[in-house]
């Protein structure tokens, strides 16, 4: 019987062919990411709490998409306006969360850039509008407002779930 090293079997891992980071360099990373990123969850949850959840939350995508529907208070500014309208529209002492349509689309991360080119505070809303309604929050459409239930094969019963 042939004995194989742990560094050899470890090298044989897709997970493990790549180490991980170090400790201090994962802490890092994992700090830096949190301060780009907001979950929908605990966006929804600072938007139903009582008094100014402290951030403005602003949706990039085109008209006919926010139509269908969007954040409850939300901005609407297309990230190609951004650079013409953002002064108009925003307060640059107040941070801004943004999104787009899901995790397959950068429209939240480009409008993001463009604001924080001209000296914003911003960060990125993770699921975008897709993961609001999987997880049942309410959202409003050029009709009024709806809710839809969560997605039971997707959104946690409740945070706990998901370990968060």
């Amino acid at each position: 019987m042939v004995m194989t090293s742990h560094s050899t079997a470890l090298a044989a891992n897709p997970v493990l062919r790549v180490p991980p980071a170090s400790p201090a360099a994962a802490a890092a990373y994992f700090g830096a990411s949190l301060a780009f990123h907001a979950d929908v969850s605990d966006v929804a949850s600072a938007l139903a709490a009582d008094g100014d959840p402290g951030f403005v939350v602003l949706d990039s995508r085109s008209t006919a998409s926010w139509d269908q529907g969007h954040l409850p208070g939300a901005v609407h500014l297309p990230t190609a306006l951004i650079p013409e309208q953002a002064a108009a529209l925003l307060d640059p002492a107040v941070p801004v969360v943004t999104y787009c349509w899901g995790p397959g689309c950068n429209g939240a991360t480009r409008a993001a850039l463009a604001l924080a080119q001209l000296g914003f505070q911003v960060k990125e809303m993770l699921g975008g509008f897709e993961y609001w309604v999987r997880e049942g929050f309410a959202y409003e459409t050029g009709e009024g407002g709806e809710r839809r239930a969560a997605d039971p094969l997707t959104a946690p019963v409740d945070a706990a779930d998901c370990g968060c």
